[in-house]
């Protein structure tokens, strides 16, 4: 099966590391045009963007716009781990935070990339979700929240523009190796007072394979999508998580 994007143009938040590197990098291999941007401005990317502020999200897709000639795929990948609590003492503004990146930012880039997609007679919009939006997440509310919002998000944006030949789908990691995790690991087990080696061993016994995931499988789930291979696909919530069956 031939996975190419040959003359794609592909624009990818949180491009600079982790998820959003592996996409980029694989896109690039695959042959297509990719154009990155990531909130940290160590990371080398093709410009610095906050996507929870409409504004930079603006001259993030000018600048897009300007070095790609226009998009065919879009992938939304910044997101935050978000707070780690009871609902009760959770914070505001930590509450905010999480929704303005992992669904507000979705939304204010879905709404840019569109239109350019549909100019170019359709194409592929790829959301990040996370097992969070398939199960419930204890202490994990904000991110729970809206990563259950960006799968509703992406079904019906998949109804909405089908007619206009624009496949939107998102991918449902589960424990994904990398820094991220660490961090969720090492709150959780704080909140929970364990050692941070039982409390991953707990997280993995909620998978059916007793695994994590690679960035690089993420990636390639992304290229499939988008590629003609997965042209008939859309308005799904594909879980990639070597079976996760509850969240701890």
């Amino acid at each position: 099966m031939e996975l190419a994007a040959k003359g794609l143009r592909v624009l990818v938040t949180a491009g600079g590391a982790g998820i959003g590197r592996a996409i980029a990098q694989t896109f690039v291999r695959a042959g297509a045009r990719v154009f990155t941007c990531d909130i940290d401005p160590k990371t080398q990317t093709d410009i610095v963007t906050d996507v929870a502020d409409v504004r930079q999200v603006d001259e993030l897709f000018r600048q897009a716009e300007k070095k790609l000639g226009g998009l065919d795929v879009m992938v939304n990948n910044a997101g935050v781990a978000g707070p780690t609590g009871k609902v009760e003492d959770l914070r505001p503004e930590d509450w905010d935070r999480c929704i303005g990146v992992d669904l507000s930012g979705m939304f204010y880039c879905t709404r840019k990339a569109m239109p350019l997609i549909k100019a170019a007679g359709g194409g592929s919009i790829i959301n990040l979700s996370s097992a969070a939006g398939l199960h419930g997440f204890p202490q994990r509310s904000p991110y729970c929240a809206a990563k259950w919002g960006v799968v509703g998000f992406t079904k019906s944006l998949a109804v909405e523009a089908g007619p206009d030949k624009v496949r939107v789908n998102c991918i449902c990691p589960g424990i994904v190796e990398g820094e991220r995790i660490e961090r969720v690991v090492d709150a959780k087990a704080k909140s929970l007072g364990v050692s941070r080696e039982a409390f991953l061993e707990k997280f993995l016994e909620t998978t059916s394979m007793r695994s994590t995931v690679s960035a690089q499988e993420i990636a390639d789930m992304a290229l499939y999508l988008a590629s003609d291979a997965g042209r008939h696909i859309t308005g799904q919530a594909l879980a990639l998580d070597a079976g996760v069956r509850y969240l701890v």
